[in-house]
């Protein structure tokens, strides 16, 4: 089961909906540890100063901030908590947008919002207000000493939390450097043909046709290697080249359109079939290493 990692309340105007806060996301990364390479111990990580190559208690360590090239200044841990934003419990909500309105850049990390004990009438009102008219609930909630601007919105049959960055935190597009100048023209036929690959691969998202592959492989490969086999690295593929962007087009319209395209997918997933994705390729395994 979940646990709860928060616990407050939605607040708007004189509404509170006592809630607690689970995140909607188990990350599932593979984590390697530093060894040495002649005896596979762990590699510990120590403080050194480099001006005298002594290792740094933690207690001597100080905040810094680099003003100019090895020139900081010393922040005090009780400076930086006077300027703490006040320790409340309320998810207080500014206004309501439609959903289309957010840009997805603006959004960080995902949460569920269940209803504490007693809220469960009032939790239903704003799920149900929500569900009706669509809308988006922006707020702020301080967690962890960080106040965080954040999305509420309806998810089936329970409030979605999103933690979202802020405007000036959004790179800007146009300080990149390599964006297409308006010089690069398209035709009409070019323009088509990319619509057509699009239809041709269009289909509902299916969230549970896509897997992690590499983090797939890589615990298949550490499974083998404790095994005892070998393994044989291949080189990578190199891409094929192409003559042109309308030959490129066009080859990948007939494969698609020979393949079935997203029409196939789906019939597979009404006949039952899950939409597998294409089996991987295997290993290369040499058993001659094989303990």
């Amino acid at each position: 089961m979940a646990r709860s990692i928060w616990s407050g309340a939605i607040s708007f105007g004189l509404v509170n909906v006592p809630v607690k806060l689970y995140s909607a996301v188990s990350r599932k990364s593979v984590r390697f540890h530093q060894l040495h390479d002649k005896d596979g111990v762990r590699i510990q990580q120590k403080r050194v100063c480099p001006a005298d190559g002594e290792e740094v208690a933690y207690e001597n360590i100080v905040k810094g901030y680099e003003i100019s090239p090895d020139r900081y200044v010393v922040i005090e841990p009780e400076e930086l908590e006077a300027l703490d934003p006040k320790r409340t419990r309320a998810i207080e909500i500014q206004e309501f947008v439609d959903l289309d309105e957010i840009d997805p850049i603006y959004f960080d990390h995902p949460y569920y919002l269940a209803p504490d004990t007693g809220a469960a009438k009032a939790y239903r009102l704003l799920l149900e207000a929500m569900q009706e008219t669509k809308k988006v609930a922006i707020a702020r909630v301080v967690i962890r000493q960080k106040e965080n601007l954040v999305a509420i919105r309806a998810s089936g049959n329970v409030l979605a939390m999103a933690t979202m960055v802020f405007h000036d935190e959004v790179v800007p597009p146009d300080t990149i450097d390599e964006l297409p100048d308006d010089e690069a023209e398209v035709s009409d036929r070019e323009v088509q043909m990319a619509q057509q690959l699009i239809e041709s691969l269009t289909a509902d998202f299916e969230p549970q046709k896509y897997h992690d592959e590499y983090r797939e492989r890589v615990l298949e490969l550490i499974e083998a290697k404790a095994a005892g086999e070998t393994i044989s690295v291949q080189p990578p593929e190199e891409p094929a080249k192409v003559p042109d962007l309308m030959a490129a087009l066009e080859q990948s319209l007939a494969a698609a359109q020979k393949s079935g395209g997203a029409s196939r997918t789906r019939k597979r997933a009404a006949s039952g079939d899950g939409g597998e994705q294409a089996k991987k390729p295997p290993l290369r395994r040499s058993t001659a290493g094989k303990k």
